[in-house]
């Protein structure tokens, strides 16, 4: 491995969640040095636009001052291209990378007319000055890169339409790390199933499929307890409400945990989680349980099955559902009877496939390839 250091600047408009555990567990374990500016996560439109002046002005009192770096790292919050035409002379010729942990072309929207395309052009037009752009999975990539054409199709003339093939030649996909957990050690068979889902409250989640699942599961007599975790917003879809009153005897937990060791100590007890997501761009809940040691039960769509390698381990094919509430509730009622009956032997099975996102593998990974950039 390289030994050198390298002066990095890292820029995040939206210093919050993932965002924010990605640079901080980053940083923690890099060999690199950094300078990070950052903005707390709040209205991350005027963030978008905003972020490059208020950065901007940082930067040219710190290299008045004397400071200087080697590379700038940046997440899709910034408007790279606009901030890189600002600072032309504390920033010279820099090597720039854009990390997208979502993007605004393929983020879910409740109603597709209301999508604000400028911020998915202000993606597109950043990617396009970066050095490298770099995504959380190669779902991500693909995806994105795919709907470039269908957004400039919309421009009125003069469409720059070689902007997707540009930018995926430039593409790279580098995974966040997670914090190692501990391994929980399950419980014992005199305790129903328990059931982990944690994600964002919005329909993009499909939460009625969940509870659907849940209730068929009900109906056939199964035993199993529910935590229903994430993060809650004023406008949640009704149904959790609804499922809380409904689902009420089989509840272990329920709602937002504000501390972190409380949201490890869950999924170290639990026995399968859950996602039901139409959307996702990475899966970080379900890397964090099964490296907790839980049963991961995943829709075959998305960034899943990039998750389990199922291209070259194709037995991980077992902790993927293909279907909707039927199915899923189907297999969780197997899980039921094998817990019921002590014959439920699946604690830490996939977390092998959770260990190549510990920090320190993740780092060096991140870091390498930070170099690569600024060699």
């Amino acid at each position: 491995m390289s030994s050198r250091v390298l002066r990095v600047l890292a820029l995040e408009p939206y210093f919050g969640g993932s965002h924010r555990a990605f640079l901080e567990g980053w940083q923690s374990h890099s060999r690199h040095a950094w300078t990070m500016l950052t903005l707390p996560a709040h209205k991350w439109k005027w963030r978008m636009r905003q972020s490059s002046i208020l950065f901007g002005w940082e930067i040219e009192r710190r290299f008045a001052a004397g400071e200087r770096w080697d590379v700038v790292f940046a997440s899709d919050m910034l408007n790279l291209a606009e901030f890189l035409g600002l600072q032309r002379a504390p920033l010279g010729d820099l090597p720039a990378v854009i990390y997208l942990h979502e993007n605004q072309i393929t983020y879910p929207v409740r109603v597709e007319k209301e999508r604000d395309l400028h911020f998915g052009v202000t993606n597109i037009v950043s990617c396009l000055a970066a050095s490298q752009v770099w995504f959380n999975s190669a779902f991500h990539r693909d995806s994105f890169v795919e709907a470039i054409p269908g957004l400039i199709e919309r421009m009125p003339d003069h469409r720059p339409l070689q902007a997707a093939e540009k930018i995926a030649v430039r593409s790279v996909v580098l995974p966040p790390g997670i914090h190692e957990p501990g391994l929980g050690s399950g419980e014992d068979s005199s305790r129903p199933l328990h059931i982990v889902w944690a994600a964002r409250w919005e329909h993009d989640k499909d939460p009625d499929t969940l509870f659907d699942a849940l209730q068929l599961l009900r109906e056939k007599g199964s035993s199993f307890e529910i935590s229903v975790l994430g993060e809650r917003f004023r406008r949640s879809p009704p149904v959790f409400d609804e499922a809380e009153k409904r689902l009420a005897p089989h509840i272990r937990s329920w709602g937002y945990l504000e501390d972190r060791n409380d949201y490890e100590e869950i999924l170290r007890q639990a026995d399968v989680f859950v996602s039901t997501a139409q959307h996702e761009f990475f899966g970080l809940a379900a890397v964090e349980a099964m490296a907790a040691g839980a049963l991961p039960l995943l829709p075959a769509r998305l960034s899943y099955p990039e998750l389990l390698e199922i291209e070259t381990d194709p037995a991980a094919g077992r902790f993927l559902y293909e279907g909707g509430a039927e199915v899923l509730s189907s297999a969780l009622a197997k899980l039921c009877d094998q817990k019921a009956s002590g014959e439920l032997k699946v604690r830490g099975a996939a977390r092998p496939k959770a260990e190549r996102f510990f920090w320190p593998r993740a780092a060096a990974r991140l870091d390498a390839a930070l170099e690569a950039v600024s060699s």
